[in-house]
């Protein structure tokens, strides 16, 4: 089975009740709307927070639409599309539709810089490409430059005029599903990902990877017709979307929340009786400090209903889950481990049944191996050190159009991760430390090279190193050891100011100047920078958490 038959089932089974709502409570106007076919029509709805809703008919509809209007220019099987929509209501019809013209869905991270999109659009060849309102200004620098990309379409107010208006271009065709033959061997989707060195590697995935995130999904939280799922990160990422494919499994509604403030979270939770949220460690320490502090009330919120908190992207301190269960005693609680890679979460996953076991990201997946393996590929024994590995229906069919990075990590049916563990004698596995130099902060990848390279340009920084520093907020923040020019000073004013042009969530949180060390082949010697500047913070991180 392919997932475009699970939203036909549904659309036959749920037709008129609700499979999606999008709220977006920092709209300076209150209003309710619901997508029908395809076009957005509003009804004012006052007193309630901005909120559009879809049914399981109309997103079908919805997505028999843009597959017919993708056929009608002539795309064939495997034509690549790009989305790059911030989380909106049309972003999973499109999806789909995409996938029932029998074409490759390649979202794209809206963090991504008008370089960043160049490059993987043209890495993909990425035919079409599917864009809103907030990347106008990017794509601007880069629409003349992107010779593979044949056309733009574009979603909301304010089009460009080299740009198309794709939900008015779908109101054109038919509502009926494409004579496109879909099998599970089919590629369905390419996800980006990225390693130490600089821009993403493309991952191409088969229909058979996507459908199996379904039913790892489902088996691990037993999603029902009542449940209904707060989807907070984005929808571009493949942690979100396959977490979300439980509710798809199951036929039920799920919210989708543009923001992350701890108030809008609970107010989500309360009004849309939401039962099932994933949340990143931030998040969660958000909503914890807030209650503490007094800034939120948890008698103004109807939560009764709320089953499982469960946690991804990052490690989760144990005192955060036993902070956590002060206030929220009846949550369920699971924690899992993935990368796109392996379609995200669920090859490793705690389960909810081992509470006991926080700090730990669990035991293979539903349909899943895993094993923690020497250099040699021989499994380690208990509490020794090894490279996590992984194997089961997600793992990727390989890196697009890069088989020397494709070897590296695929050697038969096995997926090295690059991560590093132990498993204790129950066989859980817990994460020690990384291959790679990648700094996760928030759920969110940074790449020390890129900032690197950006920063060696400054005109007074003779070199600089960054790595990441433990933070008991964000898991790590961005540090960035830089060594000035002989005979010049500089502040971090300077530094600060010079970053600005660096999308924010790569901006140095902490800069520190002092001498960077390098070995004989000329590489920074990144264990000897942590060793000097993440010990006492390390401590810290520890005692603050």
């Amino acid at each position: 089975m392919v997932i475009t038959e699970l939203l036909e089932r549904n659309a036959r089974l749920y037709r008129n009740e609700i499979a999606l709502v999008e709220m977006n409570p920092s709209k300076d106007r209150d209003q309710a709307t619901t997508w029908r076919e395809a076009s957005l029509i509003e009804t004012a709805k006052p007193e309630t927070p901005y909120r559009r809703e879809m049914s399981w008919g109309a997103f079908d509809r919805g997505a028999n639409k843009f597959a017919n209007l993708l056929l009608s220019r002539g795309v064939k099987r495997d034509t690549k599309v790009g989305i790059l929509l911030m989380n909106c209501l049309e972003w999973l019809p499109l999806y789909f539709g995409i996938l029932k013209a029998g074409c490759i869905a390649v979202p794209l991270n809206f963090r991504y810089a008008a370089d960043e999109i160049q490059y993987c659009c043209d890495l993909a060849d990425i035919e079409f490409l599917i864009f809103g309102e907030e990347f106008i200004g990017r794509i601007d620098q880069i629409h003349n430059d992107m010779p593979k990309v044949k056309t733009l379409f574009y979603v909301g107010p304010n089009k460009p005029e080299y740009a198309e208006d794709v939900m008015g271009l779908m109101s054109y065709y038919s509502t009926v599903a494409p004579p496109v033959a879909i099998k599970e061997s089919d590629y369905a989707a390419i996800y980006f990902s990225s390693g130490t060195t600089g821009f993403p590697k493309a991952i191409l995935h088969d229909h058979r990877g996507i459908y199996s995130a379904c039913e790892t999904e489902y088996y691990h939280h037993g999603q029902t017709r009542e449940d209904v799922f707060l989807c907070i990160p984005p929808l571009y990422h493949t942690g979100a979307k396959m977490h979300w494919f439980g509710s798809l499994m199951s036929g039920s509604k799920a919210v989708i929340l543009r923001g992350v403030k701890p108030e809008w979270i609970l107010r989500a939770v309360t009004e849309e009786k939401c039962t099932i949220v994933w949340l990143l460690v931030p998040w969660a320490q958000d909503i914890l400090d807030c209650i503490e502090n007094g800034t939120i009330d948890l008698d103004h919120y109807l939560l009764d209903q709320w089953r499982l908190m469960h946690i991804g992207a990052q490690p989760v301190p144990p005192s955060l889950i036993t902070r956590w269960k002060k206030y929220f005693p009846n949550h369920q609680y699971d924690t899992n481990y993935g990368l796109s890679e392996s379609l995200g979460p669920g090859c490793v996953h705690l389960g909810v049944e081992n509470i006991h076991k926080v700090g730990a990201i669990g035991i293979p997946g539903h349909n899943w191996e895993a094993l923690v393996v020497d250099e040699n590929d021989k499994v380690v024994a208990v509490g020794e050190v090894g490279e996590l590995k992984v194997k089961g229906p997600g793992v990727m069919k390989c890196y697009y159009k890069n088989k020397e990075a494709t070897d590296e990590i695929l050697k038969g049916d096995w997926l090295f991760t690059g991560d590093m563990a132990v498993v204790d004698e129950d066989g859980f596995i817990t994460l020690v430390d990384r291959k790679k130099d990648v700094i996760i902060s928030g759920g969110e990848n940074i790449y020390p090279v890129q900032i690197e390279a950006f920063l060696r340009k400054h005109d007074k920084i003779k070199d600089v190193g960054v790595i990441g520093l433990p933070d008991p907020r964000l898991g790590e923040i961005t540090c960035a050891i830089i060594e000035i020019k002989e005979g010049m000073e500089c502040t971090e004013d300077e530094i600060n100011e010079f970053c600005n042009d660096l999308p924010r969530y790569k901006r140095p949180k902490k800069i520190i100047f002092a001498d960077v060390p390098r070995n004989p082949t000329g590489k920074i010697e990144k264990p000897r920078l942590r060793e000097i500047y993440c010990k006492g913070r390390l401590v810290e991180a520890q005692i603050n958490s």
